[in-house]
Parts: C-alpha cells; structure tokens; sequence
C-alpha cells in the first residue's frame, strides 16, 4: 500500500522537494537536485536529530559520476577557451580570426556542456511514490519533460550554447556592415546570455524550492549555481557593451566588452571545477 505525501515544495507548478512519512514512522525526503547529482533520499526514523542517505543502485551512481565528470570538465575547458579568446581579443596582436578561432572552439565544449547537463536530468535515478527507493531507468538519449524544473533549466542552457554557436559561427563573416554585425553577431549574443540567465534562475528555483533565489553558503550544488549566473551576468555585460554602434562603427566599450567575456569564462571554469565535486 503507498504512502501518503505528506508535504511537496517548489516554485510555482514545480516541484523540487517532497516528503512522505511512511507507516514505520520513517520520514523520506526527495529534493530534486540532490537526487540527480548525488543519487540519494533523506531518510529519518522516529526520534532522529538528522536523516542519513539512502542512496541509488552502483550504476547509477557510476552513470551519475561519469556524466558529472564530462558536464564539468567540458565547462571547464570551454570556459578557459572563452578566457582564452577574450585576452587575445584585448591583450593580443588583434587578429580576429585567432580569437573567433578560439572562442568556436570553447562554444564547442559549452555544446558538450550543455548536452550533457541535460542527459544528467533525462537519465538521473527517479523517485517512487511514497518515498520509496530512488529507481533508475533505461538509457535515454533524448526526453521532452517540460514539467520538471530541472529539465527546463538544463533544456534552456543547452540551447543557450546552441544560440552562441549561431554567433561564434557568423563571427567568422567578414565584410558586414554595421546593421548585418548587430543582426548576425550580436544579436545571437544577447539571446544567448538571455537564455543563460534564465537557466540559471530557474536552477536557483530548484536548490531554492521557491521562485526567489536564496542564500545557502554550506550548499556546494549553490555556489555552483551560483558561479555560474554571474557568469552569465557578465556575459550579458560583454554582450551590452559589443553592440556596434551605427553613426560610428565601433563597438561601445571594447575593453568592458572583452573584460567581461573573460571574466564570466573564468565563473564558467570555476563552476565546472566546483561542479566536479557535486557528484555522489
């Protein structure tokens, strides 16, 4: 016989936290991002200060650690290369081929990032009902699962990184005017910090359980989230700066431009180096 669900939280139609209490006694508690990162239940049995883990089966967990291990590092590198890129472009002899060149070949690793974000949601270990054990299905290549914040949130990332591939790809382009450069290259830009944004909100409305972001400094899975939205952050602050102004034909502040590209690459390497850690 199931049991009943004793309390479920989240932001807005989102849940992220759910908790049952089972006949024994026992109190089982789902958080979402806990469960597809470390593959573990809270469990705590009657009179218990604290819950002890209950943890999915050793191939979840090893398919768990092998995706983390690929997300991270794909971050990592794509965020030096981003780095990379933007000292060229400031500190470089100017040739802006070698810093498309290098910034194509970060958006690539962003691609792999991104993807596999969301493999790491499709093929996570589920809950069962009535805070049974955590359940792990068949591989999946692909889910549409609008419904789950976690999904949503990695979906909106993965094609954030799509959308900066449209503009690292026209960025090779040469003989534009100013209004094809806006509409080719900075355009796809700033939809792309857009939808970084908003992936990174809806991931502070998962590890938060509300739709307003929260402070949680003993958190490791909040300060990932968190590195990474400022981030994208700067990312939107190169973004706003690079637009080419039509009377001149030159960008709005190069340096800022080229500062925050840098910086919010080293968030990225920061946060995939964090992320490696969050794993079970």
């Amino acid at each position: 016989m199931g049991q009943p669900e004793q309390h479920a939280e989240g932001a807005g139609p989102f849940t992220t936290r759910l908790t049952w209490q089972r006949a024994e006694g026992e109190t089982v508690v789902w958080e979402s991002r806990l469960a597809r990162r470390r593959g573990v239940l809270s469990v705590r049995g009657p009179g218990d200060a604290a819950g002890r883990p209950s943890t999915a089966g050793p191939r979840a967990l090893r398919r768990l650690r092998r995706l983390n291990a690929i997300a991270s590092g794909a971050f990592v590198i794509g965020g030096a290369l981003f780095a990379a890129g933007a000292a060229i472009s400031q500190f470089g002899s100017g040739d802006p081929l070698l810093s498309a060149s290098v910034y194509f070949a970060g958006g690539l690793f962003f691609n792999t990032g991104g993807y596999v974000s969301l493999l790491q949601v499709l093929n996570a270990p589920r809950h069962a009902p009535g805070g049974g054990a955590l359940v792990t299905a068949g591989w999946r290549w692909w889910g549409y699962e609008p419904m789950r914040l976690d999904w949503l949130s990695t979906f909106v990332l993965f094609v954030g990184t799509l959308v900066f591939g449209v503009n690292l790809l026209d960025s090779f382009l040469r003989g534009l005017n100013v209004q094809q450069v806006n509409r080719l290259v900075w355009t796809p830009d700033m939809i792309g910090c857009v939808l970084f944004l908003v992936s990174g909100h809806l991931a502070f409305a998962e590890i938060c359980h509300r739709s307003l972001p929260c402070l949680r400094s003993r958190s490791l899975g909040w300060w990932v989230v968190a590195v990474n939205q400022l981030g994208s952050l700067l990312f939107m602050v190169s973004a706003l700066a690079a637009f080419t102004r039509p009377a001149t034909g030159s960008l709005v502040n190069t340096g800022i431009a080229n500062w925050g590209t840098l910086t919010g690459a080293v968030c990225f390497s920061l946060g995939g180096v964090l992320q490696l850690f969050e794993r079970p």
